[in-house]
């Protein structure tokens, strides 16, 4: 009975040790899982490399993740003292909105605390109108940044996200687009450190020029308060957008910019912060930044026409591997375990001489995904002369120079 018992217990520990390996895998996964959005991006915030995605080229409409455009540009295009006088178009505006006045006169600062904090669709048309002299004017500076930020296929038709459509088609974005533009936000743009500071503030009060209202505004980022190194947010809904998100989170020396759209509609309010935390969460574990930047790549290569070093059968040069143009000798990359950067030289097969040290004669190439990440020259490490008529007489002059005058004697 005991030899049974063991028998069986030795069976058990075989089974688990030969299964160990395949946990281990199971362990390391290549994507966050399950998610309730239906179109989400995770951004590398230093490169600007998509790390993971669902559907993320998928055109969706983006709610009020809209206004983290409108912010930027008012922070790059207007000055914090400008006086903003809301207008009819402003003060018709739905909830949520700060429930201005015809006429009503506000600081830009304040208003850009209502835009951020509280999300108020009133003060984004105010804030427009300011700086575009209409919506239909900011609407054209919204799609011209995104352009020049490399938007795919991203339209601006208002500043405050909420749904309509023009001549250029329907209010929208894509969650690779968004990511794209939170990047340029908080890390491009040469007023990303104000805009990071108005999306990291808890609460906000101030009051109309005129003194005869005040408000209250209170940050609805709720991450802020989940977890360490988040760096900037917006949320946002609408009927036909459903919940959005877009984030900004530094973590161990990484910036990761996660987006969602479509992130479920009531009673789901939370999911999104669901998606974001299980996203984040994977994107910590699975990326790391990596050297890639491979030892000196050397070569020889046969040089046509050169003057042969005493002893050496074949005319060649070596080629070595500078440092970068920017004087940078490491290629650090955010790499996922199983990633690979692929190196490609590219030199000719045959030199013609002269050629000097220090002459750039080929290329190293980095590329990831067919992506280029770096480029490094190949340059010649020494000088090779031309067996041409000068060197030859030369040669010839040094014959004679150098005779014994006794052997003629």
């Amino acid at each position: 009975m005991k030899r049974v018992v063991c028998g069986i217990l030795i069976c058990i520990q075989m089974i688990f040790f030969l299964t160990l390996p395949c946990r281990v895998l199971a362990d390391s996964p290549t994507d966050p899982g399950e998610l309730y959005a239906k179109s989400a991006c995770l951004l590398d915030g230093d490169s600007g490399r998509v790390l993971w995605g669902k559907e993320e080229n998928a055109a969706l409409p983006m709610a009020s993740t809209t206004k983290i455009m409108t912010c930027i540009l008012a922070l790059e295009n207007g000055k914090g003292e400008d006086i903003v006088t809301a207008s009819e178009n402003a003060a018709g505006q739905p909830k949520v909105h700060l429930g201005v006045r015809e006429g009503q006169r506000f600081l830009l600062e304040d208003l850009l605390f209502s835009l951020m904090l509280e999300s108020h669709n009133d003060a984004a048309v105010m804030i427009a109108e300011h700086i575009g002299g209409s919506v239909e004017g900011f609407a054209g500076m919204m799609n011209d940044r995104a352009a020049e930020i490399g938007c795919e296929d991203t339209h601006f038709v208002t500043p405050n996200g909420l749904d309509k459509e023009d001549s250029g088609g329907a209010h929208h974005t894509t969650a690779a687009d968004l990511a794209k533009i939170m990047r340029y936000c908080v890390k491009e743009s040469s007023e990303a450190e104000r805009f990071i500071a108005i999306t990291q503030t808890p609460s906000h009060s101030f009051s109309d020029l005129d003194g005869k209202q005040s408000y209250d505004c209170t940050n609805h980022n709720a991450l802020l308060t989940m977890m360490d190194g988040v760096v900037s947010g917006k949320t946002g809904f609408t009927a036909k957008a459903g919940y959005c998100y877009i984030c900004a989170v530094e973590s161990e020396g990484r910036l990761f910019i996660v987006s969602l759209l479509a992130c479920g509609w009531p009673n789901n309010k939370g999911y999104k912060w669901k998606d974001t935390k299980q996203i984040l969460s994977y994107a910590k574990n699975a990326y790391a930044y990596r050297n890639v930047l491979e030892e000196p790549v050397t070569a020889s290569l046969p040089v046509e026409g050169a003057v042969y070093p005493w002893g050496q059968s074949s005319a060649v040069m070596n080629t070595d591997i500078t440092e970068s143009r920017d004087g940078a000798r490491e290629l650090t990359l955010l790499l996922r375990e199983d990633e690979h950067v692929e190196v490609k030289t590219d030199m000719p097969e045959l030199l013609t001489a002269p050629v000097q040290a220090g002459e750039e004669v080929g290329r190293v190439t980095y590329t990831l995904y067919g992506e280029v990440c770096a480029e490094y020259p190949l340059v010649c490490t020494t000088d090779m002369a031309a067996v041409d008529l000068p060197w030859v007489m030369e040669q010839v002059l040094q014959i004679f120079l150098l005779r014994d005058p006794r052997a003629t004697a």
